[in-house]
C-alpha cells in the first residue's frame, strides 16, 4: 500500500494538536508524534499531570507507543516531531530508540537537550529545528502566562 507523502510541516501541525490536547488538559502543552514511512504511528501529548509521573512527556509516550506498533525497540527508521526541544530525559530516550530524524518546533534554552555541549542523540540521529517555531512557542507561552496568573 502507497501512501501520499506529507511534509515536515504537515506533521509538525499534527505534533501541535496534540500540544493543543495536552492544553485542554491543563498539562504543559507539548505535542509529538512517530511518523514511519510517510505514515503516522503514534501521537502523543504531555501527561505528567494526568498520571502523576514525571517521565510522562510526550516524546516517551510516543516512542513507547511507536515501539509498541512495531514490535520493536529500534526505531531506526522513524521520525519523531515534537512542538518543543526534547530535555535531555527525551533525548537520551530517544538514542536508545535509534530514532532516524527528529524534528521539533521551539528551542527550550533553560531544559532542552541542546544545552549540553556533547552529542547525546544517536549518532545517526538527524535533526531538524525550529519547524514551526512561533506556534509553538506561542502556545507555551500563553499556558505559563495563564499559569501565573492564577498564581497571583
Amino acid at each position: 500500500m502507497t501512501y501520499p507523502l506529507f511534509s515536515d510541516e504537515y506533521f509538525m501541525n499534527e505534533a501541535l494538536k496534540e500540544a493543543h490536547k495536552a492544553l485542554a488538559r491543563e498539562e504543559v502543552p507539548v505535542g509529538a508524534i512517530v511518523v514511519n514511512q510517510n505514515r503516522i504511528i503514534a501521537r502523543a501529548h504531555n501527561m505528567t499531570q494526568q498520571l502523576n509521573d514525571v517521565t510522562a512527556h510526550a516524546e516517551m509516550i510516543a516512542i513507547t507507543a511507536a515501539s509498541n506498533y512495531l514490535g520493536a525497540k529500534y526505531l531506526s527508521e522513524c521520525t519523531l516531531y515534537v512542538s518543543l526541544e526534547p530535555c535531555v530525559m527525551c533525548a537520551a530516550a530517544m538514542k536508545w530508540a535509534q530514532l532516524k530524524r527528529m524534528v521539533f518546533g521551539a528551542a527550550d534554552p533553560k531544559e532542552g537537550f541542546g544545552r549540553l555541549n556533547e552529542q547525546i542523540l544517536h549518532k545517526k540521529t538527524k535533526v531538524l529545528s525550529g519547524l514551526l517555531e512561533e506556534e509553538a512557542s506561542l502556545l507555551l507561552k500563553d499556558f505559563f502566562r495563564d499559569q501565573r496568573k492564577q498564581q497571583d
